[in-house]
């Protein structure tokens, strides 16, 4: 077979079987679409499999940060801590609350928000004259499936009395380790914090497109399960107007609602949580293959030198792999990455660049000015995503290795 006639290697996809496409269709054959008794079952699922107390579907991981800053009552005039290396969705989220957002530097090798990087956004923002009251939270970015410093980044919060989301949209699966070595599940959260999750197409499990937001708190989990549905409350111990919600014997009205707050339509479906349900059953086989094809991957690039090597590794995760990141010297091989995306395209390999850092973004410049943020500059400068999915072969490792070989070579 001839390259052209090899399957085309996008860097990333979803993986559906029988088993997913029966779940969906017995919910198809049922009583219910919309919110109903499969999204109960889901969040049940998935608070097991992330380590959480509570899981609250929402319709996108997006939604999912957003849901994440109202339940914190993010508002005008206050501020949160997001990496500069990061999908757009991290700060989008705080701004339709009307707040704002400090972007933070990052670690050149790795991508991730650091202990460092975050003090020193604090730093400068007080230099511009922001009171450090307004700063509110953090919200670091687990990038590529590697975590951040959770310990560090928690000890931090608690000094500067700021709150913790962490944007967990790229690592479903993945662990990270204590002091004590102890393994806990992303998605565990430390005290008050929460977790965020995309269920995209190309994310390790996937709903279609879903979202969900973890926490350990019940009274957290209570509110973003109102956020999520317009603000309205079915509980009768939440009522406000006694005199509309029950009857003369004091029972609660049967088509009694209250609009406590506002909210938005952000919903899950029974049809995307079966989809994400049986996704969940086969979660360990996905991570486990990922993190396979990653070893792979780590053994055929360890003699590329210094102008290829892959994203460094943090010491305190084991990744459950969304994205294999390589950091390319471009300028030393004296080829942009445009031509070696191309290249790579024509030889049957897709790429991709995660992400155009946020000071970099014009809505970000036009609002905040021209930042320097050399570490998010030079990670962002050299970073490509190669293909990694659960159906991919050892062998398309291998092949994706030689054509880079080939491409960076020439």
């Amino acid at each position: 077979m001839t390259t052209q006639q090899k399957a085309f290697l996008p860097y990333g996809r979803q993986s559906i079987d029988e088993r997913d496409i029966a779940a969906v269709v017995d919910v198809l054959r049922g009583d219910w679409l919309t919110t109903g008794p499969m999204v109960d079952a889901f969040e049940a699922d998935f608070a097991v499999a992330s380590g959480a107390a509570y899981a609250i579907s929402c319709s996108s991981g997006t939604a999912a940060l957003h849901m994440a800053a109202l339940a914190l009552d993010f508002q005008p005039g206050h501020y949160a801590v997001v990496p500069a290396v990061t999908f757009s969705a991290t700060a989008n989220a705080l701004r339709y609350c009307g707040s704002e957002v400090i972007i933070a530097d990052v670690d050149p090798a790795t991508g991730l928000l650091t202990t460092d990087t975050a003090m020193a956004a604090i730093h400068r923002a007080v230099s511009d004259g922001i009171d450090l009251s307004r700063i509110r939270a953090f919200f670091p970015v687990h990038l590529n499936g590697q975590c951040v410093e959770i310990l560090e980044l928690a000890e931090l919060a608690a000094q500067t009395n700021c709150s913790l989301v962490f944007d967990a949209c790229h690592a479903i699966g993945s662990d990270w380790y204590d002091l004590d070595g102890n393994s806990h599940k992303v998605g565990a959260n430390l005290g008050g914090a929460m977790s965020t999750f995309s269920l995209h197409p190309v994310k390790t499990v996937t709903m279609g497109e879903g979202g969900v937001v973890t926490t350990d708190d019940a009274d957290c989990a209570e509110r973003l399960r109102r956020l999520r549905s317009h603000g309205i409350t079915r509980d009768p111990a939440c009522f406000v107007e006694k005199s509309q919600a029950f009857d003369s014997d004091g029972e609660a009205n049967p088509w009694y609602q209250e609009l406590v707050e506002l909210g938005y339509n952000y919903r899950a479906s029974d049809v995307h949580c079966a989809l994400g349900r049986s996704q969940l059953t086969r979660l360990d086989a996905f991570v486990s293959r990922r993190r396979e094809l990653a070893a792979r991957y780590d053994s055929l690039l360890t003699s590329y030198g210094n102008f290829l090597t892959p994203v460094a590794r943090t010491a305190s995760c084991n990744p459950a792999w969304h994205l294999y990141a390589v950091l390319i010297d471009f300028a030393l091989i004296e080829k942009d990455r445009a031509t070696v995306m191309r290249q790579l395209a024509a030889e049957g390999i897709g790429t991709q660049v995660h992400y155009v850092p946020l000071h970099r973004q014009p809505y970000y410049r036009q609002r905040y000015g021209r930042t320097k943020l050399p570490g998010a500059d030079a990670y962002y400068e050299r970073c490509l995503s190669l293909p990694l999915y659960p159906t991919m072969e050892v062998d398309d490792v291998d092949r994706v290795v030689d054509a880079l070989a080939g491409v960076l070579s020439k």
